[in-house]
């Protein structure tokens, strides 16, 4: 995993295909305020137009004091199974058009 140009964004490849990724969003306590929103990543091909959005659940509700998530501290892995499995959903990001928004689990799928 290496840098790309943008300080916030990271190179990645999968299926032999280069892909860009960064944090869209830290996990958070949502409008409503019994819930909570997951982090979301990011990820468009190093060659195409449209962006999907990688929707992750909330997971457990952080201890007070936590210090907010870096983008370095996401596994690799992780983001390259969410990748795949928003082709599996359908994502085309050779396509044009708005972002397309992809729940996963926790694990990516």
């Amino acid at each position: 995993m290496s840098r790309s140009k943008k300080s916030d964004e990271f190179d990645l490849e999968v299926g032999g295909e280069p892909y860009v990724w960064r944090l869209q969003r830290q996990p958070q306590w949502s409008s409503d305020l019994a819930e909570r929103r997951g982090m979301a990543i990011a990820v468009r091909h190093r060659d195409g137009q449209r962006e999907a959005i990688l929707e992750f659940p909330a997971g457990k509700e952080p201890k007070f004091g936590v210090r907010q998530l870096q983008p370095s501290q996401i596994p690799t892995e992780l983001v390259a199974t969410a990748i795949a499995s928003g082709l599996e959903a359908g994502w085309e990001p050779f396509s044009r058009g708005k972002p397309v928004a992809i729940a996963v689990d926790e694990a990516g799928r």
